[in-house]
């Protein structure tokens, strides 16, 4: 049998750093109150000690969990099978490391998991909240601000009024809608069609109505609405060949809309980018690169807005909120020439 070594405790700290365990406690507990010599001491005899402070007595210093909640709008079935979520969750994941902070994943499959979510932050197991891929009529943002928890939103919020109360980091998507439609009208493409995203959601409508601005007077049939997943779009490039056999572009509200539509493409012998030319959004380069041919494509730094969502909330659990920063961060967003367009 093998002893198991035992922990070090406050007090082991206080003898190796030659200080009181009440000097220890504030250091390690992120108090104040401490000259810097007596810091670097005690950080020095932690890490040669390997002492782990207690979290439970750390939280009631600080009134911090170090833990942030990072609330998804869907169900496993659709975060899990699409790589936005993945990028964004690293972005999110790699500054909440960074500092300290633990990253808590609640997702909702169902109207019945929202009050769930809402009595979970209401708890106090976590400092704050990073929601994203919320729809219109979701009551989770209501559900959210009566828990009373910092929340920093993914994707500019639908209800907002334009006050500093709604914090959130998005991309040009409108901007980004446009150049893609003026790149393929450029082409001399003049039936060009849209496949949409759902459009309760923000992103799918602000791209829709960049394609419309540049589009301007249109046929009608030329746009369908589809739900950012390849299947949704197979169905929608069906219909707007049944409908627009003319059409000789496909501007695609996502990289995985845009693969559905570049396989159904192919299924009605269409070429592209001869016949007609695509173009997506995002740039998630494991579905980009990789298509056939490879996608021309709008570019979001996906990761980056996960970074950027987290730096936000941890400011403010910081109160290091400057008075003019706004409470809306748009990210820009750039064209990215490929084989398809």
């Amino acid at each position: 049998m093998t002893e198991t070594a035992s922990r070090p405790t406050l007090e082991a700290v206080a003898a190796r750093a030659g200080v009181s365990r009440a000097t220890v406690s504030r250091v390690v507990n992120g108090g104040d109150g401490v000259r810097e010599p007596l810091v670097e001491r005690v950080r020095r005899a932690v890490e040669e000690l390997g002492y782990v402070p207690n979290q439970a007595a750390r939280s009631l210093v600080t009134k911090r969990h170090d833990a942030v909640a990072v609330v998804i709008a869907e169900p496993e079935t659709r975060v899990f099978a699409d790589p936005f979520f993945a990028l964004q969750l690293r972005g999110i994941s790699k500054e909440l490391t960074a500092h300290d902070n633990q990253l808590v994943l609640l997702l909702t499959e169902g109207r019945d998991d929202h009050a769930r979510v809402a009595r979970y932050l209401a708890s106090g197991h976590v400092d704050g909240a990073l929601v994203f891929s919320l729809h219109l009529d979701d009551p989770l943002p209501g559900l959210i601000h009566g828990a009373g928890v910092p929340t920093v939103f993914g994707g500019r919020p639908g209800w907002s009024d334009g006050t500093r109360d709604v914090v959130y980091v998005d991309s040009d998507n409108r901007g980004g809608a446009r150049e893609a439609v003026r790149l393929l009208a450029g082409l001399g493409r003049t039936r060009i069609a849209h496949i949409t995203g759902p459009l309760d959601q923000t992103s799918a409508a602000d791209r829709l109505d960049g394609y419309r601005e540049v589009m301007g007077e249109h046929d009608p049939r030329l746009v369908v609405e589809s739900d950012f997943t390849p299947g949704g779009a197979e169905r929608a490039m069906r219909e707007l060949l049944d409908h627009c056999p003319d059409l000789d572009a496909v501007f695609a509200a996502n990289d995985l809309a845009a693969s559905g539509a570049l396989r159904v493409l192919r299924e009605r012998g269409r070429r592209v980018p001869e016949d007609v030319a695509v173009v997506g959004f995002d740039d998630m380069l494991p579905v980009a690169e990789q298509s056939d041919p490879p996608l021309t494509t709008v570019r979001q730094d996906i990761e980056e807005m996960g970074r950027i969502m987290a730096r936000l909330l941890l400011r403010r659990l910081d109160r290091r909120v400057a008075d003019d920063e706004p409470g809306g961060v748009v990210l820009p967003t750039t064209l990215v020439r490929r084989a398809s367009a």
